[in-house]
């Protein structure tokens, strides 16, 4: 059993050895001093130390030494224990019940700042009451009454887990949305970001109740294999397999709590906004809605950026790693990075830009060049839309110089009606204005329909007859809904009224001239 790679334990407190790590390795040379503990039971006994090159093998035979004596003594019907120190080239020897156990050297002094022979009075020392701790811990009655500690940590444990448990559940079925005295229009927005809001913290206290029903029993179970001689090799054999990964999965929870509580933060500040009336403006409802959605997910889009890159430096120093140079060095890349990707910085100002001044949001429909549809997705580098035969079009933010919104704020259905020339036009107004304000009038459409539609008049002498021109102010995104509704009922009305739409038509004039001065010099034509 090579005693370098083991970690300290703490010989008063079985169950929470020392973490800290074992060899002090101050260069790669062979002839560099190590040093490490040599263990009785699962307990720091002493410590030794060597050159690079020899100390495996020495604190090895030392190890199997001391553990042959052991079993030894543990056999034996006597409890006297007979320690010889004599002197070997200047250097205490030290027996053990007539066995060989260890040559103090110098360097083993050292350790301790004292000189070879009170170093190895001391190593007999801690020896004796070792040695008869292990065999007192083996007595049927110390047996005993280290079972029915161990019985009393298991009461316990269940105990604390159970009202954990209770805690969880009594606080899942109280947790009830806060109700906010805000307007109709906001409580659509709210409700949202509320939800998500109780969503992430949810998640947040899921994720802290497993960590510590996982830290009672684990800590439980450690404590346990602790307070037997059997068993206490496993708890050091445990918590030393354990340290790197514990670290980890500490790091790696923390994060991933962070980053849930962050969105719970930020979906909390936005509805106390909306709710307060600093945002929400009673003609654009729809529009803060698109908006809420992009700042959020903006947003939180950084936020994990930053708290992943967190979580990483804080895994390397987990794992002993300096990070000073690492960061020294990201300076530098950064630099370099930030000079060969300058696409992607334009991109990311460009969106910032877009962002902050509401050019457009997730949910609007734009034009960018010759492309456009429904804003899908939207963050710092890209925006994607989705047009009408549903390909998903991605554009790089700085490639955006003129946008056309089409459904900032309010949106207008523009509509072209045809009449015929022969139709009575001053009737024909009449009827498209009064369908119209049937329509305005009307509960399912009211809403969507921002401002009394506008019949503008004959806009034009077209081919198909005269155009009107209607204007309809509408609710983001609803234009056109509204117009295809008001098209259905215009074309009901016209057609009561006996006024038909018309369709294009094309006259031909045949000129026969050349045939009739054919006819007129006598000639007959044969066809």
């Amino acid at each position: 059993m090579a005693v370098a790679p083991m970690p300290k334990a703490t010989a008063q407190v079985p169950m929470l050895p020392l973490l800290q790590s074992p060899n002090n390795v101050n260069s790669e040379a062979d002839d560099r001093i190590v040093s490490g503990w040599i263990y009785l039971d699962g307990y720091q006994l002493f410590q030794i130390a060597g050159t690079r090159s020899n100390f495996p093998e020495r604190s090895r035979n030392i190890q199997q030494n001391l553990n042959q004596i052991r079993q030894d003594y543990l056999r034996s019907s006597t409890d006297e224990i007979d320690i010889q120190t004599p002197s070997l080239n200047g250097l205490p020897v030290i027996y053990v019940n007539g066995r060989y156990l260890m040559t103090v050297t110098t360097e083993d002094a050292r350790l301790r700042r004292e000189e070879p022979s009170v170093s190895a009075s001391q190593i007999t020392e801690q020896l004796k009451e070792s040695l008869q701790l292990a065999k007192e811990e083996r007595q049927t009655q110390s047996l005993i009454n280290q079972g029915q500690i161990a019985g009393g940590i298991v009461l316990a444990m269940i105990v604390i887990s159970g009202g954990v448990y209770y805690w969880q559940r009594h606080l899942r079925d109280h947790s009830k949305p806060a109700i906010l005295p805000i307007s109709r229009k906001a409580q659509q927005i709210t409700t949202q970001l509320n939800q998500q809001k109780d969503k992430h913290l949810q998640e947040v206290k899921k994720r802290l109740f497993q960590l510590t029903q996982t830290g009672i029993w684990g800590s439980g179970i450690v404590f346990i294999l602790g307070l037997f001689p059997y068993t206490r090799p496993f708890q050091v054999g445990i918590l030393t397999v354990a340290q790197i990964p514990l670290r980890l999965g500490v790091v790696v929870l923390g994060t991933y709590v962070a980053i849930r509580f962050t969105y719970a933060l930020i979906d909390r500040f936005t509805s106390t906004l909306i709710s307060s009336g600093a945002l929400l403006n009673s003609e654009t409802s729809e529009r803060m809605q698109l908006r809420v959605s992009t700042f959020s997910g903006v947003t939180k889009s950084i936020t994990t950026g930053v708290w992943l890159g967190v979580g990483i430096l804080l895994a390397l120093v987990s794992l002993g790693i300096d990070i000073v140079p690492l960061l020294a060095g990201a300076g530098l890349i950064g630099v370099a990075v930030s000079l060969a990707s300058q696409n992607l910085i334009k991109d990311a100002i460009n969106g910032f830009l877009v962002i902050i001044e509401d050019q457009y949001a997730l949910g609007d429909v734009i034009a960018v060049g010759d492309v456009g549809g429904l804003v899908e997705n939207l963050n710092l580098r890209m925006t994607q839309l989705r047009d009408a035969e549903g390909r998903l079009i991605t554009i790089p933010n700085s490639e955006i110089k003129v946008v056309a919104n089409l459904s900032s704020r309010w949106s207008r259905a523009d509509l072209t009606i045809p009449i015929s020339y022969q139709t009575d036009i001053d009737h024909a107004l009449q009827l498209i204005k009064n369908v119209a304000l049937e329509m305005d009038q009307d509960p399912q459409w009211q809403h969507q329909i921002l401002e009394t539609p506008q019949v503008l008049g004959i806009d034009n002498f077209g081919d198909r007859g005269l155009m009107i021109r209607v204007w309809i102010k509408t609710q983001p995104l609803k234009q056109w809904d509204v117009a295809r509704e008001y098209r259905r009922r215009l074309k009901i009305t016209l057609d009561e009224a006996g006024i038909s739409i018309p369709v294009p038509q094309q006259s031909i004039w045949v000129n026969d001239s050349h045939l009739l001065s054919y006819e007129g010099n006598g000639k007959t034509d044969q066809f």
